[in-house]
């Protein structure tokens, strides 16, 4: 029995590729998008628990985003902040929520209702009814302000404080599971006329 030289290089071959093509799929999902799932009710009704997400990761990376205004009302998913950790939390642990202020904006709740620079926010179902009153607060530069949906069960922002840039990993870009709702994540709005 012969060895054949043709059969050998053909294998060889076809495990090269094989590892160049987890090669890739490993360094795009460590370094530009990467699949998450929703653990908690923290952003009802956008996010429901158990959903699951596509995070776009490289435009954080590479510094990309510009004007921080671009970051206004997008979801993030970030590292748990330090004072989480100093109080017991997992540092490997990510959490998401909405980015509410950015730097130098004004942000306070008072009355049950949630004001950015003053202006009442009316845009989503959960700026209203909010059980806590904080601030007003000044977000410093490169920090924001962030909260969860349901901004009554969160912990986020109104607990920890600022969210500084560094700890950011993605935004959330799109839900692919369940299946009905596959597509870009979109916020229930008040109807124009309610």
């Amino acid at each position: 029995m012969t060895n054949n030289p043709k059969k050998s290089n053909s294998i060889l071959k076809d495990l090269r590729n094989l590892l160049i093509w987890v090669l890739i799929s490993l360094i795009i999902r460590w370094q530009v998008i990467e699949p998450r799932w929703i653990p908690s009710g923290s952003m009802l009704p956008t996010l429901h628990i158990n959903d699951k997400i596509l995070v776009e990761k490289l435009s954080f990376r590479l510094n990309l985003i510009g004007d921080p205004k671009n970051l206004r009302d997008k979801i993030i998913i970030f590292k748990a902040p330090e004072q989480l950790i100093n109080n017991g939390y997992d540092p490997s642990t990510a959490l998401i929520k909405r980015v509410i202020g950015i730097p130098k904006d004004k942000i306070e709740v008072k009355n049950g209702q949630l004001f950015v620079n003053d202006i009442p926010q009316k845009k989503y179902l959960t700026d209203n009814h909010i059980n806590y009153s904080i601030g007003p607060v000044i977000v410093p530069e490169q920090s924001l302000w962030v909260m969860g949906d349901n901004r009554n069960n969160s912990m986020d922002s109104h607990i920890w404080g600022f969210l500084p840039y560094e700890q950011v990993i993605g935004q959330a870009i799109i839900r692919y599971w369940p299946l009905e709702v596959f597509g870009p994540i979109t916020f229930p709005k008040i109807e124009e006329n309610a």
